[in-house]
């Protein structure tokens, strides 16, 4: 069980996983630009869909500046397909069906809701730099202008 987030200066962990619409994403792809990798616990629902929003409605600003932007969940291919559908996402969503990423960037943990504990992605976005390097680190994140927050970091790296 991962237990905290990576701190910023070190090495995003590397990672190679299919997205949405059947190809295989890795970090790799985007060596030499920064990439926003926002962690969401479930696709379909409420939150996760209004973050999800967020980044696409902000994509032509994050390309704008360079930047690419992933969403990863461990949600199926075929879950993250219909959401992206349903919801006329454009930002790219990846499948860590088996858990390997969230454990890497440390986002896989015990959550509380109603009494009960239960293991689950904690949201949470990390700003990967065009080095490999995290930039920058939003754990627990909350939606409400949290796309916004991190277009501003993104411009100002």
């Amino acid at each position: 069980m991962a237990d905290t987030v990576l701190e910023v200066g070190a090495k995003a962990p590397e990672f190679s996983l299919p997205r949405d619409g059947g190809d295989t994403v890795s970090l790799s792809d985007y060596a030499g630009k920064p990439v926003v990798l926002f962690f969401y616990p479930k696709a379909s629902t409420p939150g996760c869909t209004n973050e999800a929003r967020d980044f696409t409605r902000l994509l032509p600003d994050f390309e704008a500046a360079g930047a690419a932007v992933l969403g990863a969940s461990k949600d199926t291919v075929k879950r993250q397909e219909n959401f992206a559908a349903k919801q006329e996402l454009e930002v790219p969503l990846l499948s860590d069906a088996e858990g390997t990423l969230c454990e890497d960037y440390g986002v896989w943990a015990e959550k509380k809701m109603y009494g009960k504990s239960f293991m689950g992605i904690v949201r949470t976005t990390y700003l990967i730099d065009a080095d490999g390097k995290i930039a920058k680190v939003w754990p627990q994140v909350k939606v409400p202008g949290h796309a916004d927050e991190v277009l501003a970091a993104v411009k100002a790296l």
